[in-house]
């Protein structure tokens, strides 16, 4: 499929709308649509609101009409494939078939098995010109966690870590406060905003009595916090408690009293052992999943992060080094010791970003 420069340059307007849509979409798809005017004008645009309410492409066609422009034979870029069943809204490809355009570039092709190619064909069955994978790369990334979870039923875990350059998180001591910087700090706040539920374990919970709320920036929704908690040793009096977002604990034993106690703090509390006594991880993450979490935050100690990584439960670690070695202390992870190199664990660099005086890090794991 050959794209022109202008096709390009709305595509990525359409990708700054969805970009827009970062912190407010969740379960649904961050989504972006312009609708362009065959003298290339701007016609419309908008972006995918809140789950139950208009998607990109309607709010694109609305805004056409409240400035009162024709959009009959019009293109529209639009970075996901409208949908094609009835949903919390209708069809989008409907609309874009009744308002009459001419033509439709999509970014990507929708994952959702409800989709998935169907919105494509109704679009070219009622005469649209429809072209697929303009800068899909670009709108992937941006719903990464949906595409995870549409394709394999669990969410995208994304493990945050905060170290020193010599690889500690704290001081033996437990002291961490602060190790990195306040724009890193910041910048942090903005990735759990992101994602649709944070994740810690009990350690976490019992040593530091973390909010783990999203503070620094504005955001229109609280992530739900997922707690791994196998004795159910959560404090009623923990400072997780939030009444702006829902909490889930997930436990190991299930004691009916500590039960009924957190329930009546507003927890949500899930029994899934493994043969070891622990929370089953795995079993976890395809709860989530079913509960319809795309992205995962992790903000835990270094044995649930080393748990995680052993199990081959983590996509990307989100690592912020800060320019000074604290020398002996606490690490990253529980990882190892490993006898051999190849044990290891193999990461790609996706982006390297100073933050403030500090250095962000994402990085893969390799599969």
């Amino acid at each position: 499929m050959t794209f022109f420069t202008h096709d390009i340059a709305f595509m990525q307007q359409a990708l700054g709308l969805a970009n827009d849509a970062i912190y407010l979409t969740s379960p649904n798809p961050r989504v972006g649509c312009v609708i362009v005017g065959a003298d290339g004008a701007m016609l419309g645009s908008g972006h995918t609101q809140r789950a139950g309410e208009a998607h990109a492409e309607v709010m694109a066609l609305r805004d056409a009409q409240t400035k009162h422009h024709d959009v009959k034979c019009a293109t529209a870029y639009v970075t996901l494939e409208p949908c094609s069943h009835q949903g919390q809204t209708g069809p989008c490809c409907d609309a874009l078939i009744h308002a009459g355009l001419a033509r439709v570039v999509m970014a990507a092709q929708d994952p959702n098995p409800q989709v998935a190619g169907q919105g494509i064909a109704r679009l070219r069955a009622a005469g649209m010109q429809v072209d697929v994978g303009l800068l899909e790369t670009q709108a992937r990334e941006l719903n990464i966690g949906f595409f995870k979870r549409m394709t394999h039923g669990t969410p995208w875990v994304r493990m945050k870590i905060a170290a020193s350059l010599d690889g500690q998180t704290s001081l033996e001591n437990g002291v961490s406060q602060w190790i990195t910087s306040a724009p890193a700090r910041d910048d942090g706040h903005a990735w759990r905003a992101r994602a649709c539920a944070v994740l810690t374990g009990i350690g976490t919970v019992l040593e530091d009595d973390p909010q783990l709320d999203v503070r620094a920036i504005p955001t229109p929704r609280q992530p739900t916090l997922v707690v791994m908690d196998s004795q159910l040793e959560t404090p009623l009096t923990a400072n997780l408690f939030n009444p702006q977002r829902p909490v889930w604990i997930y436990c190991a034993v299930d004691n009916a009293e500590r039960r009924q106690a957190l329930e009546a703090k507003g927890a949500q509390v899930i029994c899934l052992p493994n043969a070891s006594g622990k929370v089953n991880l795995a079993a976890m993450l395809k709860d989530l999943g079913q509960k319809q979490i795309n992205e995962v935050h992790v903000e835990a100690g270094h044995k649930l992060n080393g748990s995680l990584l052993r199990e081959g439960l983590v996509d990307e670690l989100l690592t912020y080094l800060a320019p000074k070695l604290m020398g002996q202390g606490r690490g990253m992870t529980n990882l190892g010791p490993f006898t051999s190199l190849d044990d290891s664990k193999a990461l790609s660099f996706h982006e390297v970003t100073k933050i403030g005086p500090d250095l962000r890090i994402l990085a893969r794991l390799s599969r």
